[in-house]
């Protein structure tokens, strides 16, 4: 008996690197799985559907049963979240959970950042999420069920949370997942829906493509950041034990397992009349400045020096 007995999971990016490992440990905690992966290139372009359905194959070998289904599907496609959600449904009964980890790259500082580049990135990340979670959600609030322990766990971002400069695009997507994720917890939590969010530090053929001159940190050359070290949290989250966490973000890299906070306002300044430029100003000096020195500066910053 795993801790993923008995439940359904659809699992995108599932080709290679985490959403194969994440596939791998949920099928031997018990779990039956779609595998969906397009199979392309690091920065989207290209498609090949045999790491999807050699993952599966994979699978239902070790297992010896029919726990796993493969598509090779574009995730940014409404119409491939669509019938995904249908697969689970008909062929294992049911759907429990779903993991959105499919991505893409396309790096560019924000002054070489051509339209296109951008337009990918938030398609893939931002789109494939809704493409997986508006048909699911769906499905979800027909079951009317408050106790269904279903789950969502979506994918963001270090390079989101703080704001990688050679990663805009990526920054801003995976910034919007943390959004998505926090309005999912809220609006679905009656239909017994919790959504979390990962944010990984791991070793995979997209962290590769980063030229060493531009990466920040180069931990992910340690044997320790293999994509295998992310599956356990996911798996946890996926469990029906995991019902009083929802709406945050989680990181995970190496061995280290941690816990975002939710973002707060830390001080207010309050007037008695509309504030002008003259009067606010030094009120935002003398009251957020110190605030603002006194914290801690992003990864990203003090690795630049700002």
């Amino acid at each position: 008996m795993g801790v993923l007995d008995g439940r359904v999971a659809i699992i995108t990016g599932a080709g290679r690197g985490i959403g194969a490992s994440i596939a791998r440990l949920y099928v031997n905690e018990g779990a039956r799985v779609v595998v969906n992966d397009l199979g392309s290139q690091g920065d989207g372009t290209g498609a090949d559907a045999g790491p999807a359905y050699e993952i599966a194959k994979e699978l239902n070998a070790a297992v010896g049963d029919s726990v796993a289904i493969a598509d090779g599907g574009d995730i940014a496609e409404t119409t491939t979240g669509q019938r995904l959600v249908d697969m689970a449904v008909e062929i294992f009964g049911k759907l429990d959970v779903v993991v959105n980890v499919a991505g893409i790259l396309r790096d560019r500082m924000i002054f070489n950042l051509d339209e296109e580049d951008w337009d990918a990135v938030i398609r893939v990340h931002l789109r494939g999420h809704y493409s997986t979670l508006k048909p699911a959600s769906v499905y979800w609030r027909k079951q009317r069920n408050p106790d269904g322990h279903y789950r969502v766990v979506n994918f963001t971002s270090s390079s989101g949370l703080h704001g990688s400069p050679g990663q805009p695009n990526y920054a801003a997507a995976k910034m919007g997942i943390v959004g998505l994720t926090q309005s999912l917890a809220n609006g679905l939590a009656r239909y017994g829906v919790t959504a979390n969010a990962i944010a990984p530090g791991a070793a995979t053929r997209l962290t590769a493509t980063i030229p060493v001159d531009k990466s920040i940190g180069s931990e992910f050359a340690d044997a320790r950041f293999s994509p295998e070290n992310i599956a356990p949290v996911t798996a946890y989250l996926a469990s029906e034990q995991s019902d009083w966490l929802s709406g945050r973000v989680i990181s995970a890299a190496g061995f280290d397992v941690g816990l975002y906070n939710v973002p707060e306002e830390i001080e207010t300044i309050s007037g008695e009349a509309p504030w002008n430029v003259a009067t606010l100003a030094p009120e935002i000096e003398r009251r957020f400045r110190p605030l603002a020195d006194g914290l801690p500066a992003t990864p990203f910053a003090a690795q630049i020096g700002s």
